[in-house]
Order: C-alpha cells, then sequence, then structure tokens
C-alpha cells in the first residue's frame, strides 16, 4: 500500500543523504534545491520543440508517472574560485564535476530504495547519463527538467539560474508519488533577459562560443574535449551512453559562464 510522503520528507532524505556522502569525497556543496514537475505537464511536450524531437516523456521512463522530482546542488564558492580565468578548468572543477555525478547516482538508488518502502515507485531516465556526441544534446535535459519542476529559469548562459544560482549540477527521478506539483517560475533571474544589462558570461567565455544571439555548440564541446585530454584520473560519468557502450572520453568539463558572475551564487 502507497503511504503519504510529503515533499519536505524528500527533501530532508536529499539533504541527509548529501551531508553523510560528503565525509568520503574532497567535494563539499552548498544547499540543495528540489523540486516536483506534474509529469503530464504540457511543457514536457513542448521539450521535443525545444530539445530534440524525440525527447524522453516522463511516461517512458515510468507508466503511471505523476511527480518528477528534480534537484539542484550548489558548488561551494572556493571551489568555484579555483576555475576562474584562463581557458584550462581547475583540476578542482573536474573533480568536483565527477564526484557530483557519481552522487546523483547513488542519491537516486537510495531515494528509489526509500520511496519503494512506501510503495512509491521511482526510476532515472536511461538517457540522464547519456550524451550524444552527433548532436550535442542529451534526450532528457535535466535543467529543461529542473525548469519545469519550478527551480529556475534559464540565462543568457545556457544554464538554469535557480534561488541558489546557476553554479552546479542538476539531477532528477521519475515517480508515481501523491504530491502537488510546483510550477514553472515566470520571472527571470538572468539580468540580461530582465534588464538587457550583464553579459558576463559571455565575457567569461574563453572560445567565444557563447554569445547574446546564442551559442555554437560545436566550440563548446571542443573545449570540453581539450580540457578531458588532462582530466582522465577523476573518473568518467558519460564513460558510456545510453546503450552500455563505453567510451572513456575523460572529464568534458569548462564551467567558466558559471563562475565569476553575478548569478553564480543567488
Amino acid at each position: 500500500m502507497k503511504e503519504k510522503i510529503g515533499k519536505q520528507k524528500i527533501t530532508e532524505w536529499i539533504k541527509e543523504y548529501i551531508e553523510e556522502y560528503e565525509k568520503r569525497t574532497r567535494t563539499r556543496w552548498g544547499e540543495v534545491q528540489v523540486g516536483f514537475a506534474d509529469a503530464k505537464s504540457p511543457e514536457f511536450e513542448r521539450l521535443k520543440e525545444f530539445v530534440v524531437s524525440d525527447h524522453v516523456m516522463p511516461e517512458q521512463v515510468l507508466a503511471g508517472a505523476t511527480i518528477v522530482i528534480s534537484y539542484f546542488l550548489p558548488f561551494r564558492k572556493e571551489m568555484a574560485a579555483t576555475n576562474v580565468g584562463g581557458s584550462t578548468s581547475s583540476p578542482e572543477w573536474a573533480l568536483a564535476y565527477e564526484e557530483t555525478n557519481a552522487l546523483f547516482g547513488k542519491l537516486n538508488a537510495y531515494l528509489i530504495e526509500k520511496l519503494g518502502e512506501a510503495g512509491v515507485r521511482a526510476a532515472v531516465s536511461p538517457e540522464a547519463t547519456a550524451f550524444d556526441r552527433t548532436i550535442l544534446k542529451s534526450k532528457w535535459s535535466q535543467r529543461h527538467v529542473a525548469y519545469i519542476a519550478g527551480l529556475g529559469t534559464f540565462g543568457l548562459n545556457n544554464m538554469l539560474i535557480t534561488k541558489k544560482g546557476c553554479c552546479g549540477r542538476i539531477s532528477s527521478l521519475v515517480t508515481d508519488l501523491e504530491a502537488e506539483p510546483d510550477q514553472p517560475q515566470k520571472e527571470e533571474n538572468c539580468l540580461y533577459k530582465r534588464l538587457k544589462r550583464c553579459k558576463v558570461c559571455v565575457n567569461n567565455c574563453p572560445s567565444g562560443a557563447l554569445t547574446t544571439e546564442g551559442y555554437d555548440r560545436e566550440i563548446c564541446f571542443g573545449v570540453c574535449k581539450e580540457n578531458a585530454k588532462k582530466y582522465h584520473n577523476f573518473g568518467n560519468s558519460y564513460a558510456s551512453d545510453a546503450s552500455g557502450e563505453i567510451e572513456d572520453t575523460g572529464s568534458e568539463v569548462c564551467g567558466k559562464c558559471v563562475v565569476n558572475i553575478p548569478c553564480a551564487f543567488l
């Protein structure tokens, strides 16, 4: 029989797990932000237009899906400061990227178990940790799912700006939880989109891939691949695609557009 589990309880589970997990990592994180998206929201169908035409729907991940739990985990300011300036990511940034992604895998497994004990089914999209290197997109966009869950709005840097900023990582899982969903935020958090000023993220982009008109995915990914040549010692979050095929790409990171900017930490 399914138990009634409140959103606050799930948020507490997430926070407690992260606090315990930090005892085993060099990376430290800020206060996690949790949102609950309506799995049947028409916003999900719109992702087929804005992201990829075959973007995965919640119902494809879990039959009878009702709520998608999305959470944003901010990095700490002192770690982000190591990645300011230059064209190459700092080793601290690459490590934090890999340790955060590793945390997500274990945390989601923990949440699936905890929810299961209460009779609530949950699953993670196989595409959540896959990245199509042909189109340079994911078929499960964590940022867009987080937007639907009311966690924030998109900045000029294409990152989701939450109440705690945009300098961090996002994960999610699909459930049949009985809960009131959160709604997408309407007011823009991005200073450029709201007031037509700032553009610091554009100025910080070392390759020129990011502009006020958009960004060049090929150039951006080229920078990430250059960093990956340097960082093969911290693990590899995306060593396999959705089919399970292994490809050791190294740590494909950059992060220059989310550090040393007004919306990095709020």
